[in-house]
């Protein structure tokens, strides 16, 4: 018997959304019930983020009967908590890609990021989310040798990948678009967009209900058997029973599975948003609704919401612990950015769990034949989560194809074994983020 945790910060409260933007703005309030009793089904579902909400549609379009489980309501993790951003390609650029797994994986690993961002698009589309999709992203460059590497990469994307959705900016051009003294140049991909995280979680979810997957909420995860073949899973209240399990808890695993959580750590980032600036001085600060990623290693990302508030994340912490004062704590980072913005009024701050890889890949394998995982996306899950409930689908059905890309990818376990690799990432991340702070 594998068994779970239970996983809440001091700032987070069972059963309920984070006090966010996003929870403020959301489309609707989730009232799933709590697993009560026994339940069949071809397939059972552990977290209910992008990947098991994309899962648990896919797989009740393809006419099995679905039962996903979520400890706490639809979207409460990193999958209603994020930046929103719709990026190109993997969290890896193709060159390095390219060196790591052959430039066959690496076109095929480009090809389904493509699909990634289609997906969320076409899902949004087909079944009218109303999550705010916006095009394009800006990627602002912190030091003058990276916005040249941004540039030959570019054209690197366009040569070999057919990309060319790219315009590259000189730091003229930058500050034209971005009302910040801190860049040296940047790209702009107009095949990227942004979207309302928690409203994309949360329309993924009325499809899958609506396609036939049933949805439990407040049903944490105790344990799991696999005898034969046979999957029982267990939680306070119930247990379910399938031929098939899909573990799609990202951060938020805990002890359910030593073998995914050796090589998937939990990290925290954190976002703040302002007060209402006016459509004025909103454009003036980010032109063309555009959302913005930098190139520091502790990444800065920001972008202005309908209303015409500025929401920037940034700052890490490592394990489950949060800052006691996460407005202040963002604040840092965004006065780097923007000074003009220093005494601007703070009107919701919170933070969200992700999950991370050695590689930075994501972490897609079988622990048996009939067992699935997909986590470690490593803040670049929005589209790349989704579409890993896609591959889950095909792969339960027999076309596994396309999972086997990121099965090939290989992702070593963290070093120092389950006492020690917290302080070694803490040490690593401490050093780079001196190095983002001296300008490195």
């Amino acid at each position: 018997m594998l068994k779970s945790l239970d996983l809440l910060t001091a700032n987070d409260k069972p059963g309920e959304h984070a006090a966010s933007w996003y929870a403020a703005t959301a489309s609707h309030r989730t009232s799933y019930p709590a697993l009560r009793g026994n339940v069949d089904a071809d397939v059972v579902i552990v977290g209910g983020g992008y990947t098991g909400l994309s899962s648990a549609l896919h797989l009740a379009e393809a006419g099995l009967s679905v039962v996903l489980l979520e400890a706490h309501r639809i979207g409460w993790g990193a999958s209603g908590r994020n930046g929103g951003q719709v990026g190109s390609g993997q969290r890896l650029d193709q060159i390095t890609l390219e060196d790591m797994v052959g430039k066959s994986d690496a076109r095929l690993l480009w090809d389904l990021a493509e699909d990634s961002k289609a997906i969320v698009r076409e899902l949004i589309g087909k079944h009218q989310i109303a999550c705010d999709y916006r095009p394009g992203i800006l990627y602002a460059d912190h030091r003058p040798d990276i916005a040249r590497e941004h540039a030959d990469y570019a054209e690197h994307l366009a040569r070999n990948y057919g990309y060319h959705h790219i315009e590259v900016l000189s730091r003229e051009a930058i500050r034209a678009r971005l009302a910040s003294p801190l860049y040296h140049g940047g790209a702009f991909d107009t095949g990227a967009g942004h979207v309302h995280a928690l409203n994309l979680a949360l329309g993924i979810g009325l499809a899958a209900e609506a396609a036939g997957a049933r949805i439990f909420e407040t049903s944490t995860v105790t344990g799991y058997n696999n005898d034969n073949g046979q999957i029982t899973v267990t939680t306070a209240a119930g247990h379910v029973t399938a031929r098939h399990l899909v573990l799609a808890c990202n951060g938020y695993l805990g002890r359910l599975e030593p073998k995914i959580t050796a090589r998937v750590m939990p990290i925290n980032n954190f976002i703040i948003v302002t007060e209402p600036l006016g459509a004025e001085r909103a454009e003036a600060l980010i032109r063309g609704g555009v959302a913005v990623a930098d190139s520091k290693f502790v990444i800065n990302y920001f972008r202005m919401t309908p209303d015409h508030r500025l929401l920037f994340g940034g700052g890490e912490t490592y394990g489950y612990r949060f800052p006691a004062d996460i407005a202040e704590f963002v604040r840092k980072p965004l006065k780097s950015v923007f000074p003009q913005l220093a005494d601007v009024r703070i009107d919701y701050g919170w933070g969200g769990t992700l999950a991370i890889t050695p590689k930075r890949m994501p972490y897609f394998n079988r622990l048996a034949p009939n067992i699935f995982n997909a986590s470690g996306y490593s803040g670049h899950g929005v589209a790349m989560a989704t579409l890993a409930g896609r591959l889950i689908a095909e792969a339960v059905t027999g076309n596994a194809g396309r999972f086997e890309v990121f099965e090939r990818v290989r992702i070593p376990a963290f070093p120092g074994g389950a006492r020690m690799r917290f302080p070694l990432l803490l040490l690593a991340m401490t050093w780079f983020s001196l190095r983002d702070r001296l300008g490195f």
